[in-house]
């Protein structure tokens, strides 16, 4: 069993956070001003925003920047690529959450999983046998979260990355894998306009109404309307206070004409768990 240290990613921000923003690992000078952004988790790029020639500098700079105590996720390069064993060897005792992309193989998922024990696990779903496999996958023993890539995802369908038509049945079945197997909500993929705010506020908007909680974000200045816009309003959260203080009471209760059943209850728990308040009902 690994020995994690103060580096270890605090579990609860994996599992509830909202905005997580992407570095390029072979930028060690944006690292600091990732993690200053207000970002619940800061994701540390090994695959996409990494030419090849520099992968082996962005393992060190990564390795580094972990070692001194900083938490962090690693976005690894993906099974059976040339890098990918040797990443994960240096990971395993460097106090990293994992997230590995194009996952879609249920064993393969395991085998990660059990490397990385005590580490948050981010199961990236970006390819049409990966949100075939969705459930399969998302119910492998110590995985964290799913993640929705919609960029590769369109690239192998032929379709429009920006489009909410095209990619929302695959949306909706990484949804539904995650509440199957157990995990929060998942995190919807890249707004890749990231100046567009116009945007960026359609994407959370159209994520937030079919079950996304997160949002995985290529810049900074993502990060504050993410997390504005998923995050509960204090109208949610008083009558998610209100549900559960029936609920305490026992019987038959009704809320604005509304019955308090169990799933209304269950609901008003989730809500006030992802904004971390207290869900006893009492």
């Amino acid at each position: 069993m690994v020995s994690r240290g103060s580096a270890y990613p605090d579990p609860t921000a994996v599992l509830t956070g909202r905005a997580f923003l992407f570095v390029p690992g072979d930028r060690p000078e944006r690292f600091a001003k990732a993690a200053a952004s207000g970002a619940d988790v800061v994701v540390l790029d090994l695959e996409d925003a990494v030419a090849p020639e520099a992968k082996s500098s962005a393992l060190a700079h990564v390795v580094t920047w972990l070692e001194a105590g900083n938490p962090g996720v690693v976005r690894v390069n993906g099974l059976g690529t040339p890098t990918h064993a040797d990443e994960v060897a240096a990971l395993r005792s460097a106090n990293a959450g994992i997230m590995l992309p194009k996952s879609e193989d249920p064993i393969a998922v395991e085998s990660l999983a059990a490397e990385f024990e005590e580490s948050p696990v981010v199961l990236l779903i970006e390819t049409a046998l990966g949100i075939e496999n969705a459930y399969e996958i998302c119910r492998v023993a110590g995985v964290t979260r799913a993640a929705f890539g919609s960029v590769d995802l369109a690239a192998q369908l032929g379709v429009d990355p920006a489009s909410q038509d095209a990619l929302r049945w695959a949306r909706s079945r990484v949804v539904n894998a995650s509440a199957a197997g157990g995990l929060p909500g998942p995190i919807d993929g890249v707004t890749t306009s990231f100046a567009d705010d116009h945007a960026l506020t359609d994407d959370i908007s159209a994520a937030r109404t079919l079950g996304f909680s997160a949002k995985l974000c290529i810049h900074p200045r993502q990060v504050p309307l993410v997390q504005a816009m998923l995050a509960a309003s204090p109208e949610e959260i008083e009558r998610a206070k209100r549900v559960l203080a029936l609920a305490a009471e026992g019987g038959v209760a009704v809320l604005d004409g509304q019955m308090v059943d169990a799933p209304v209850v269950a609901h008003a728990r989730r809500i006030l768990s992802a904004s971390g308040l207290a869900t006893d009902a009492g």
